[in-house]
């Protein structure tokens, strides 16, 4: 099946809403049991997941066409359970999303580097400390994502737990990246980091600023 280009248009695009698909082709499944197999799995790592949005979202599938009642089943007392199942519209849908995804490099805005973009408006001092903050941060997180993963890997195969594994490569490759960021600050090596101290210590826009905007509007 050829890959769709980025461009193409999607009824859906909860990343939540694939992740039921997919589980839908294993078997049918009420909204509850989804939601607990992407937990027992790590899923949660990656999605956010709460009954409330999952029941919401199988019910834009089943709007779309893309599931279907396969069964209602009664418990004992317990309330009427629906159970869902995957059509073949949903199938052939989840197969191009996943495609799409897995293939076609995305565009992404992270917050993060909307704020380094923009970070030229504090003191180069202020920016340290704040980079700092985050490293020491991110240091904790990459730490309890591997001793999480480590302790996944015992009950599940690598297939299950590969973006997890990417999760904890980014976030460690983070760290690296910030530490050697915030070495060239310490030691003033960090090309512009001069002007920008001195344009916050004086208030004078430097030369080679000046520079950079008159090449910008020529």
């Amino acid at each position: 099946m050829p890959v769709p280009g980025p461009g193409r248009g999607r009824k859906l695009g909860n990343p939540l809403a694939l992740a039921v698909l997919v589980l839908l082709t294993e078997r049918p499944m009420h909204p509850y049991d989804i939601a607990q197999t992407l937990r027992r799995r790590g899923k949660d790592a990656s999605l956010k997941i709460n009954y409330g949005s999952l029941y919401t979202v199988v019910q834009n599938l089943q709007k779309h066409g893309f599931v279907a009642v396969e069964d209602v089943r009664r418990e004992g007392n317990r309330p009427e359970r629906t159970v869902f199942g995957i059509t073949d519209a949903g199938r052939e849908e989840m197969i191009a999303w996943l495609s799409d995804l897995l293939a076609v490099p995305a565009r992404e805005y992270p917050i993060f580097e909307t704020a380094l973009s923009l970070m030229g408006v504090l003191h180069p001092d202020d920016v340290t400390a704040l980079l700092e903050e985050r490293l020491t941060a991110l240091e904790v997180q990459a730490a309890a994502a591997r001793g999480g993963l480590q302790k996944l890997t015992e009950k599940l195969p690598r297939l299950f737990l590969v973006e997890i594994e990417y999760q904890v490569h980014m976030a460690e490759a983070q760290v690296t990246w910030l530490r050697g960021l915030l070495a060239e600050l310490h030691d003033g090596t960090l090309d512009g980091v001069q002007a920008w101290r001195h344009f916050h210590e004086t208030g004078e826009v430097p030369p080679e600023f000046k520079d950079l905007e008159q090449q910008e509007m020529s």
